[in-house]
């Protein structure tokens, strides 16, 4: 029996185990975030073609690249989210300037972290009462998440694309340049208070001359 669930109820998360690969460039990465007809850790089995619908309407720049699924966590952008035979193939690219993001990156450098999550709702499924899980038909995907732990054991990062040596000594400069600036900034501030209390200063120091 199918069901039809309103998709403004519920937002679900489901956890990929395929790990993402990392490749040398410019922090580009790509993987599988589902796989079709595999029964993950809760039971449900997402059939082909659950997203059809959802990519056509949201495309990849709707569909939104978090870290652990927090929303206010966005750590890139998802560039191509394609349906294939396996499943849902996904490649992104990681925004290194964004400090959560290079320390994403460095763990999937590492090996600390590969796996892949969807965030979606789901609008037509089937029960299936014996193996207590579902078929899930049509998904409204939302966001894929860079994740420790995921529901399904074969949706992981494949692929992660280093920063060239050009790429590292332009981030280095703009880091450098960006700490420099605050720097002044802060120096310019520290000058102005210093300069405002000794004119304060200088104000009580003529006004208690003119009262005596």
């Amino acid at each position: 029996m199918h069901l039809r669930q309103n998709a403004s109820q519920l937002h679900e998360m489901k956890r990929a185990y395929i790990p993402l690969q990392i490749t040398q460039s410019t922090g580009l990465i790509e993987g599988y975030a589902s796989l079709f007809g595999v029964r993950d850790s809760g039971g449900d089995i997402v059939m082909a073609g659950a997203f059809t619908r959802s990519l056509r309407r949201r495309r990849q720049s709707g569909v939104k690249m978090l870290w652990q699924h927090r929303a206010e966590e966005p750590i890139g952008v998802w560039t191509s989210l394609v349906e294939d035979t396996r499943g849902l193939k996904v490649v992104g690219r990681l925004d290194l300037k964004v400090m959560r993001a290079r320390e994403v990156f460095s763990l999937l450098k590492g090996g600390a972290v590969d796996g892949l999550s969807i965030g979606f709702r789901t609008l037509r499924a089937q029960n299936e009462k014996a193996l207590g899980g579902r078929r899930l038909l049509e998904l409204d995907l939302w966001e894929i998440s860079i994740v420790t732990f995921p529901m399904l054991a074969e949706a992981r990062i494949t692929g992660v694309k280093l920063c060239s040596s050009r790429d590292a000594d332009i981030m280095q400069r703009e880091l450098v340049m960006k700490q420099n600036c605050a720097r002044a900034q802060d120096a310019a501030r520290l000058f102005h208070r210093s300069l405002a209390a000794y004119a304060v200063s200088s104000i009580k120091k003529r006004s208690f001359a003119h009262s005596c």
